[in-house]
């Protein structure tokens, strides 16, 4: 029954998403007072979307992909020497307002090593090596981001970059739910509550997706909408972000060999920004970068319709 009810589901995942970010924009707009809750609540449900996706991914496949260095140097590669490239050249749109352009860089100098990991997933991509490569996406944008932030705007915003959200973000949201689910497969394995428990947990991946989306999506839309007018602008900026990117990741994936999940992460490895963790670096900034955090969170809504349609897209890009 539990299998049905996940086959159904995954069929119809594409549309489950687009549902929850039309829910999410309702209920935003609608009610803006949902905003803070909605915020709280983002991290929890992160972790709770992870572990269901690390319970999905065999222990033993993670130690063999410790050693695949053809993925980790082409994840490197694409996040680390073409994404400034292309995000200096992108940010040239907005070069004329120094907060706009403190908003765009931040967040798309930074890769995401959470939910990446999901809807790499849902587009039949590699988690196993992508979730091998956080850590060391983390610990490299962690010493980069203020050098090209010191490069390409100037060494006063570099010198704000606070590591402390970069450590809580890893700890929290990519250990804890791993070890969490470590422990649930080493139940399962000796135990049938535990392969029940499992497979439940596995049934609710996508709906967990959902009410992610739901979540983010409402508490952030109505301060998009309410600057919107200021922040049009940086649209066209992140939506030309991921149509550059995409050939990139496909390229480089290509280049180094990899099969077609690994080309998929690598794909949506240089796609998919570190935005939740970045929007708390934002926010310290002195006032003159007022705007500068709306433009991490209008990223975050351009780049969850962009992941949907990814999910889609990407298996038939990747074959």
């Amino acid at each position: 029954m539990t299998g049905g009810v996940a086959s159904v589901i995954d069929r119809h995942q594409v549309a489950i998403c687009l549902a929850a970010l039309a829910l999410g924009a309702t209920v935003g707009l609608l009610a803006p007072s949902v905003g803070g809750p909605a915020t709280a609540a983002i991290d929890p449900l992160l972790v709770a979307l992870l572990y269901a996706t690390f319970l999905g991914i065999p222990f033993g496949r993670i130690g063999r992909a410790i050693g695949d260095w053809r993925f980790l140097s082409a994840v490197l590669i694409v996040n680390f020497v073409a994404v400034p490239i292309v995000a200096f050249a992108l940010s040239r749109i907005v070069a004329h307002d120094r907060a706009l352009l403190v908003g765009v860089l931040f967040v798309l100098l930074a890769p995401c090593v959470d939910y990446v990991i999901v809807f790499s997933g849902l587009a039949g991509g590699s988690t196993d090596r992508l979730l091998v490569a956080a850590p060391l996406m983390m610990l490299v944008q962690l010493i980069l981001l203020p050098g090209y932030l010191w490069l390409f705007v100037g060494a006063d915003v570099a010198a704000k970059i606070d590591v402390e959200p970069f450590v809580r973000a890893f700890v929290f949201i990519i250990v804890a739910p791993m070890v969490l689910a470590g422990l649930t497969q080493w139940i399962a394995a000796h135990t049938r509550s535990g392969r029940c428990a499992e497979r439940v947990v596995a049934c609710a991946m996508v709906p967990i997706m959902a009410l992610t989306l739901v979540v983010v999506v409402a508490s952030q839309i109505s301060a998009v909408r309410d600057g919107f007018s200021s922040l049009a602008i940086v649209v066209p900026v992140f939506a030309l972000f991921a149509v550059v990117m995409v050939p990139i990741g496909m390229g480089v994936g290509r280049l180094a060999g990899l099969d077609a999940p690994g080309v998929r992460s690598v794909l949506f490895s240089g796609v998919t920004r570190n935005s939740l963790v970045v929007l708390p670096l934002v926010l310290a900034l002195p006032a003159a970068f007022g705007p500068a955090p709306l433009v991490v969170v209008t990223q975050t809504m351009v780049e969850l319709v962009v992941m949907v349609a990814m999910v889609r897209v990407a298996p038939r890009l990747v074959t």
